[in-house]
């Protein structure tokens, strides 16, 4: 397999998933759109089948791709229901999972901060799009949300007449920026004078701020978020498997 000259330290199969990757991030195959079988791609890379199998099912775990039975691999795509179970972990004290509903209340163009040219690994005087709004559960304010975007990245998104409720389905279908994973920190804070009034709380009660890092297939970090969430009826639920 010549194109693999420069990863042969690497099993073959992780050369073959770099190479199946990379046709991913060049778009030659599009979100929903399903990969040739098995047995095409192990003619056109020159490996076994068993070779395309074992890199397809690490890509599979990983979300890159779908498999459905007796139809064949088929290239994610984000949808609200996606981002509901893979990137949406706030849940009510029942347990109940519930699609947050979200009112934009600042969208801007600013030049980068220290902690936006860090987080996005932008340059000083660097734009970003700044987008602030409140998410709600059960008709609950329950969030506010401050979310970073590059304008080198996301451009015209300021000229958008409405931002939907999941941004990573925007992202993916508008920008060809599909999200892989996201990175969160959390930690306890006391809430804003500014962002009391939103969630209907006092300023300094303590909440929960939750820092994503977004990350695209070609580990670009897209997006920067901070949340700042109301406990009082919801938690945080992580399951590790």
């Amino acid at each position: 397999m010549g194109a693999s000259s420069g990863l042969n330290y690497q099993p073959l199969y992780k050369q073959i998933k770099s190479l199946i990757l990379q046709r991913v991030i060049d778009g030659n195959w599009s979100p929903g759109e399903a990969l040739p079988s098995e047995q095409q791609l192990g003619k056109e890379f020159g490996v076994s089948q068993g070779t395309i199998r074992k890199a397809l099912d690490e890509m599979t775990a990983e979300n890159i791709f779908i498999r459905k039975q007796g139809k064949g691999t088929f290239v994610s795509q984000h949808s609200a229901a996606r981002s509901l179970f893979h990137f949406f972990y706030v849940v009510s004290n029942d347990g109940k999972r519930v699609l947050p509903d979200s009112k934009v209340i600042g969208l801007t163009r600013a030049s980068a901060n220290k902690q936006e040219q860090n987080r996005l690994k932008l340059k000083a005087g660097d734009k970003v799009i700044r987008i602030k709004r409140v998410r709600f559960l059960n008709d609950k304010p329950v969030i506010v949300e401050l979310i970073s975007l590059a304008v080198k990245v996301f451009g015209d998104f300021l000229k958008k007449e409405e931002i939907p409720n999941t941004l990573y389905e925007l992202y993916e279908s508008q920008y060809d920026v599909k999200v892989l994973k996201a990175v969160e920190r959390l930690k306890a804070v006391k809430l804003k004078k500014e962002d009391a009034s939103l969630l209907g709380m006092k300023a300094g009660a303590p909440v929960l701020e939750i820092d994503r890092l977004a990350t695209a297939l070609d580990t670009r970090p897209v997006e920067w978020r901070l949340s700042f969430v109301d406990t009082s009826d919801y938690y945080y639920l992580s399951e590790l498997t």
